[in-house]
C-alpha cells in the first residue's frame, strides 16, 4: 500500500474517478463528503456514498457547516455589499477543501488527501518545494482556483485526473460500473443554484432592494436601478437603460448606491491593484516579475508585470488594456504553464 488517502468526493463523476484511480495506484482510499449548507443536495451525499460501496472503500460525512457559512457565505454577502464580485469557490477551497478538509484527514489519520481538480503537482528535482502547474488538458483546467494552496497542502494532495479528458473519465467510470459515469457537472454556485445573488442576499440576510441611480462617466442621472449588488462591472445586458448607445457597468459605488455606466472602452483598463497575495513558493517577491495574468476564471492570460507593494499587495501593469477588471476577483499569476501565485483584486 502507498498510504492512507481521503479523497473529498462531491457525488460527481471526477472526484469518483479519482478515487477509482487511486485504488487502482495502490493507495488505501476512503471517501469523504462535505455537509456545507442545510439545504445542501441530499443526492450528492448518497451518490458519493453509492460510489464508495461501490468501490469497496469507507464514506464519511463530514459537517463543515459552520466554517462554510462564516468563511464562504457571509464572505459572499460582505462583498457583494461593498460593491465587489467574490469568487466562493475559491474562498471554499481555502477554508474548506484545502484548510478544514486536510486538518481533518490527517486527525482521521490519513496522510495524504486528493481531489478531482484538473491540474498539475510537481517537486522541484532537487525534493525542495512543490509547483502547481496548469492541467494537460487545457480545457478543463482548474489551477486558477488553486493558486493559494501552500507548500504544505501541496505536498499533502493527490490530483490523479490531470492528463484524462473528460470522456476518458465518463468512461473509466462506465467501465467501472460507477453510478455517476453519466451524471451532468455542476455548474452554477452550489449556494445559488439559480444563480440569483439578490434574491439570495434577501433570503440569507435579509438584504431588502435599495433603489437607486445609473449615472454617466460625468454623474448625469440616466435613470433608477433597485440596488447595485444587482451589478457587476463589464455588464451590459438588464440595465435597462435606453440611451441610444451600448452602456457599460463600469464601476459601482455602494456608498451612494450608484452604479455608473460608460460606453465600452471605459471598462477597459492597463492596471490594477491586488491584495492578499499568496505565492505558491511560499516567498514574497521583493522585485517586480513579468508574468501572464488571468483575472477571471475564462480569462485568457494577459502579458504583465507585477511591482510588489507592502502588506501583501502588488500594483499589477498590462501591457494591453484588460475588460472589466472586477474588484474581488482573483488575479493569477502564470510563467507559461506554471502558476507563481496570485491575489485578490482590490
Amino acid at each position: 500500500m502507498k498510504g492512507r488517502i481521503l479523497v473529498a468526493m462531491s457525488g460527481g463523476v471526477d472526484s469518483s474517478v479519482a478515487a477509482l484511480l487511486l485504488q487502482r495506484q495502490g493507495f488505501e482510499v476512503a471517501g469523504a463528503t462535505f455537509q456545507l449548507f442545510a439545504e445542501a443536495d441530499a443526492k450528492n451525499v448518497s451518490d458519493a456514498a453509492a460510489v464508495c460501496r461501490c468501490l469497496g472503500i469507507p464514506h464519511y460525512l463530514l459537517d463543515y457547516r459552520k466554517q462554510f457559512a462564516q468563511k464562504v457565505m457571509d464572505l459572499f454577502v460582505q462583498e457583494y455589499l461593498a460593491g465587489r464580485t467574490p469568487n466562493p469557490c475559491i474562498a471554499c477551497n481555502r477554508a474548506v477543501k484545502f484548510g478544514a478538509f486536510l486538518e481533518d484527514a490527517h486527525r482521521m489519520g490519513y496522510q495524504r488527501i486528493a481531489t478531482g481538480h484538473y491540474a498539475q503537482i510537481r517537486q522541484e528535482p532537487d525534493g525542495s518545494s512543490w509547483q502547481l502547474w496548469k492541467s494537460a488538458q487545457t480545457q478543463k483546467d482548474q489551477s486558477y482556483v488553486l493558486y493559494h494552496l501552500s507548500q504544505g497542502q501541496l505536498g499533502a494532495l493527490e490530483l490523479p485526473l490531470d492528463r484524462l479528458s473528460k470522456p476518458e473519465v465518463r468512461e473509466l467510470a462506465r467501465q467501472a460500473g460507477l453510478p455517476v459515469h453519466d451524471k451532468g457537472d455542476s455548474q452554477d454556485i452550489c449556494f445559488v443554484p439559480d444563480g440569483n445573488y439578490a434574491n439570495f442576499l434577501t433570503r440569507y440576510r435579509g438584504v431588502e432592494p435599495q433603489e437607486g441611480v445609473f449615472v454617466d462617466q460625468e454623474g448625469h442621472i440616466l435613470g433608477r436601478h433597485q440596488g447595485y449588488w444587482h451589478y457587476t462591472v463589464g455588464q451590459r445586458r438588464g440595465l435597462g437603460i435606453s440611451a441610444g448607445r451600448r452602456l457599460f457597468v463600469s464601476h459601482l459605488d455602494p456608498v451612494e448606491n450608484r452604479v455608473v455606466l460608460g460606453e465600452e472602452d471605459a471598462v477597459f483598463s492597463d492596471h490594477m491593484q491586488v491584495g492578499d497575495l499568496r505565492m505558491i513558493s511560499g516567498e514574497m517577491p521583493t522585485e517586480p516579475f513579468k508574468a501572464q495574468v488571468k483575472i477571471r476564471y475564462a480569462h485568457r492570460p494577459a502579458s504583465a508585470t507585477i511591482f510588489p507593494l507592502p502588506e501583501g499587495r502588488a500594483e499589477v501593469i498590462f501591457q494591453e488594456p484588460q475588460r472589466a477588471i472586477t474588484a474581488g476577483q482573483a488575479a493569477v499569476f502564470y510563467q507559461e504553464n506554471q502558476v507563481l501565485g496570485g491575489g485578490t483584486i482590490l
